[in-house]
């Protein structure tokens, strides 16, 4: 099977399908908006940090000799439903 690095499109100029990309996001947004619904940023930490494996670690080992941590495992290990888990 040959492998193609590039696509080359021969349109005209000034096509109906020559679009920016900016238009065409604009679109897909409207499109969402007239759907109902908003944009919303999150922000999260990154995962990839050699600092939120730590503090993860940190705060996993402060709770390995809490009895409510236990407690709470325990409930959650009773009312989870895993039923098709794999």
């Amino acid at each position: 099977m040959k492998h193609y690095d590039a696509v080359i499109c021969y349109m005209e100029h000034g096509s109906k399908m020559e679009t920016t990309v900016t238009e065409r996001v604009r679109k897909h947004r409207e499109g969402l908006r007239a759907a109902g619904l908003k944009p919303v940023q999150i922000w999260v930490p990154d995962t990839r940090l050699e600092s939120f494996r730590k503090r993860c670690e940190r705060e996993c080992l402060s709770l390995t000799a809490d009895p409510h941590e236990a407690e709470t495992l325990a409930w959650i290990a009773e009312v989870a439903d895993t039923d098709g888990w794999v």
